[in-house]
């Protein structure tokens, strides 16, 4: 059962929760976007999650930027990492 749930965000295939805290739990399949397991250390004070078809991508409150999901469609950002700083919203 979620608790305290301050957003919850969907890709075709998985769904993701920011609790209160800030932290993230995902669920769904898990290739698309339902298990956040290899960015759950960063994954800490978000403060907005979006979903694409297959990935997420989180708004840390420092304005960095966490993804995950299919890489093929979003959900690696690494390639652009220095250039997602101080960022304010995802669409």
């Amino acid at each position: 059962q979620l608790r305290y749930v301050q957003q919850i965000q969907a890709t075709r295939f998985a769904f993701a929760a920011i609790l209160a805290d800030g932290s993230v739990t995902a669920w769904g399949y898990k290739p698309f976007g339902g298990a956040c397991v290899a960015v759950q250390d960063q994954l800490r004070n978000v403060q907005q999650i979006q979903g694409t078809d297959c990935a997420f991508a989180a708004i840390l409150a420092d304005g960095s930027v966490v993804a995950w999901g299919a890489p093929s469609h979003g959900g690696d950002c690494s390639a652009v990492q220095d250039q997602l700083r101080k960022v304010q919203q995802i669409h």
